[in-house]
């Protein structure tokens, strides 16, 4: 359509190829196509050797200038928005993590950024992007993530017992992990055996562990604020990661169990489907998430899980 619009503002094959940068037998071969594909011939040489449209040409060319505009436009919508820091940028995370952390950093963002709008879904746990999202944060196992797509570690969470200080006063505070199975649990789903291994930094983390069957739980549920306020009714020991653990830690309302031992740790991660094209307003958004978790190695919640009330202490991934 381009090609044939050209030769007839050029009046010729031989300059619409100039203009094009093509050869002139290209551009004779791509009329002729488009003459093939539409049935229809479209121009006719005058005895001056002008190009004159036929009837089919003139209504053609007429229909094809506007479809041609109407690309153009498009095409510089499109350009224009993955340049600019405006628009709806369209977020998944698990319901936890957006709770306890991810609002803080959505709004230090919004303040940097006003014309983007966050789109937030938290429909539940997420293990692999969704192509339907801009940006996906997710939660995994350490054994890494799977699929063809851009990530960048976060942070990484340990899974850890906690209660509340009203069943420990009531069931006892266990010493090891052998007398936990005297206690009521409450296990998220994606918990499928509990590993406590010991802390202990100077032999090595995990030279002694001990394994608990989660099957026996009071309550099993993929959603982790069910769990959380399961643990603060004091209905009995819950396995959290530290982020969701640590603003009730903070203010005593959970106290850690048997802090010389831990459970298994996840990461989080920032997920894109590509590193091709960009937009402005996701790149920013994943820069911004970089920057509030430098050190994707670090747990940043597991001190304020261990410190107890009144810290004051800042909350994970440093200033929103």
């Amino acid at each position: 359509m381009q090609v044939f619009c050209r030769v007839i503002d050029c009046q010729g094959f031989a300059a619409a190829a100039r203009s094009l940068d093509m050869s002139p037998p290209v551009v004779t071969r791509l009329i002729s196509d488009l003459e093939a594909h539409l049935g229809a011939r479209l121009l006719n040489r005058s005895t001056s050797r002008k190009l004159v449209l036929t009837e089919a040409g003139e209504i053609y060319l007429e229909q094809v200038r506007h479809i041609l505009a109407d690309i153009a436009e498009a095409e510089s919508s499109v350009q224009s928005a993955t340049r600019a820091l405006c628009g709806r940028l369209k977020v998944l995370a698990p319901p936890t993590f957006a709770t306890h952390e991810l609002v803080r950093h959505v709004l230090s963002f919004r303040r940097a950024y006003p014309k983007v709008q966050i789109d937030l879904v938290t429909s539940g746990q997420v293990e692999t992007l969704d192509e339907g999202f801009d940006l996906c944060l997710l939660m995994g196992h350490e054994g890494g993530l799977e699929g063809d797509f851009v990530a960048r570690r976060l942070a990484r969470t340990r899974l850890i017992v906690v209660a509340s200080p009203a069943y420990l006063n009531q069931h006892g505070r266990p010493q090891h992990p052998r007398e936990l199975a005297q206690h009521e649990w409450l296990v998220p789903t994606f918990v499928r055996e509990l590993n406590l291994r010991h802390l202990d930094h100077r032999a090595g983390e995990g030279s002694q562990s001990h394994v608990l069957s989660a099957s026996h739980s009071a309550l099993l549920t993929s959603h982790l604020e069910t769990v959380r306020s399961a643990a603060l009714e004091g209905v009995g020991l819950a396995v959290l990661p530290s982020f969701a653990a640590a603003q009730s830690c903070q203010k005593g309302d959970l106290q850690r169990v048997l802090p010389a031992w831990g459970l298994n740790t996840m990461s989080i991660y920032a997920a894109i489907p590509t590193r091709q094209h960009v937009p402005a307003k996701t790149r920013a958004f994943m820069d911004h998430l970089t920057r509030a978790f430098p050190d994707g190695e670090r747990d940043p919640w597991i001190e304020l899980c261990s410190a107890g009330p009144h810290t004051g202490q800042t909350p994970a991934g440093g200033s929103a």
